[in-house]
């Protein structure tokens, strides 16, 4: 697609948005701090946004979400100021709940908040227990945007400078769509190579769908804040999502000897041949026979699903770092995408080389789904599929997934999710083809 053409579909065509994909950055803070092992995410707001993220992400992950508010309304905005609010809503909690025992407030803005212009860093200093803020207007960005300007501020706020530098050491900043059975899966690879592996936020330990005491009152990511305050010494630094780069940039403050190794996405060959031949040059050894093993799975995937996917057409919408991925791959196998729909603009857009990529909503996708086979979008796609004449199938991916039990389990990258993803799309187009 012509470089021009996306210039022109950048920001929203519309007004207001109808059947909207895109989420808040809010939701992205929230969901970023959860991936901190005990933190409070206390959202600077009203009730209403923090109810509607906790139940937004209860349904989602089937799971008790930790989500606390300070319960700001227009008035109390105007009459109380924003410091009041923080520090009482910080007190009712931890006396309420006297066995809590956060290490970290995890302090997110919301518009009504940005807009009367809280001075919520100042406010830090009459909280013992350590605190991080992040701004997060709603009316700016989405999810993406929020779960990185949040991991960038726990770099900015946190990770101690430093010159010196752990030879095995390794962070991982993965974008906001991948799953937390995909981190965990990143994490394992990298530390089968010999690093002592990061990732922030780290959800492999917080919404994986294991069933254990305390959840729902604290984050139980796999990152402890003392964790976040060494992480300058880390000699390589990996971001997954072109949404993580003001957060290394953090990170590269704090410590410019670090290693940065960028990659758009995990998923097809081509990309994980990338990621594998960097690790192993760092360590400088041979690769490991597993990963070999489903290198030449994914090659056998992507031979047995040619057929179906190469003649199919596809639609795409969700975060831009999820559609790059998705729409690679299925290319790399002879899959035409008609259209990307992406929540909100990014540079990475700008490489997807689809028909038509733009920033929209479901409204603008729903044209596309009459000439396509397969669609891979949110939950709220269903409905829509199922008002049309043609029997076009869809794939769940993306927020929210409500139709589906253990999509946090469902693994998309490196070589052995694309294999997983591969195969997923060409039995639907199997499915959607013998019913036509």
């Amino acid at each position: 697609m012509e470089a021009e053409t996306i210039e022109l579909n950048k920001r929203e065509h519309k007004p207001l948005q109808v059947n909207p994909i895109k989420h808040s950055q809010p939701m992205g803070a929230a969901l970023a701090f959860m991936g901190i092992r005990n933190c409070l995410p206390l959202m600077h707001g009203s009730q209403g946004c923090a109810s509607y993220t906790k139940v937004f992400y209860t349904r989602h992950f089937n799971e008790p979400i930790a989500m606390y508010n300070t319960s700001v309304s227009d008035i109390t905005a105007i009459l109380d100021g924003g410091d009041y609010s923080i520090l009482m809503a910080i007190e009712n909690i931890t006396k309420k709940n006297t066995s809590l025992k956060p290490e970290l407030i995890g302090l997110h803005t919301t518009g009504l908040t940005e807009t009367k212009g809280d001075d919520v860093r100042n406010v830090g200093v009459h909280i013992e227990i350590p605190y991080c803020y992040v701004n997060t207007p709603d009316y700016e960005g989405g999810m993406e945007s929020g779960w990185a300007l949040t991991v960038k501020a726990l770099i900015e706020q946190h990770t101690q400078e430093t010159t010196e530098l752990k030879a095995n050491k390794l962070v991982l900043f993965p974008h906001v769509s991948m799953q937390p059975i995909e981190i965990e899966k990143v994490k394992e690879l990298c530390a089968d190579f010999g690093f002592e592996t990061y990732a922030l936020p780290d959800l492999s330990t917080s919404l994986d769908g294991y069933l254990s005491e305390g959840q729902g009152k604290l984050g139980t990511g796999a990152i402890s804040v003392d964790d976040i305050k060494e992480l300058g010494d880390s000699a390589t630094v990996i971001t997954i999502g072109t949404s993580m780069g003001i957060a290394v940039k953090a990170l590269l403050k704090k410590n410019p000897n670090i290693t940065h190794l960028h990659f758009d996405h995990l998923m097809g060959q081509e990309n994980n041949d990338n990621f594998v031949a960097s690790l192993m040059k760092i360590r400088q050894i041979n690769p490991i026979p597993s990963v070999k093993r489903w290198r030449g799975r994914l090659q056998d995937a992507m031979l047995d699903s040619h057929f179906l996917i190469g003649s199919s057409h596809f639609v795409i919408t969700g975060e831009p770092d999820m559609c790059i991925g998705m729409a690679e791959l299925i290319q790399s196998v002879g899959g035409t995408i008609d259209a990307v729909v992406a929540t909100t603009y990014s540079p990475v857009l700008e490489k997807i080389t689809a028909k038509n990529v733009f920033v929209g909503d479901l409204e603008d996708a729903v044209p596309y789904f009459k000439n396509v086979d397969l669609v891979i979008s949110n939950f709220h796609t269903e409905r829509l599929l199922h008002m049309q004449e043609r029997n076009t199938g869809l794939i769940l991916r993306g927020f929210p997934n409500y139709e589906e039990l253990g999509n946090q389990l469902k693994n998309d990258q490196l070589y052995e999710g694309s294999t997983y993803f591969l195969f997923e799309v060409a039995n639907k187009l199997r499915e959607v083809k013998h019913h036509e």
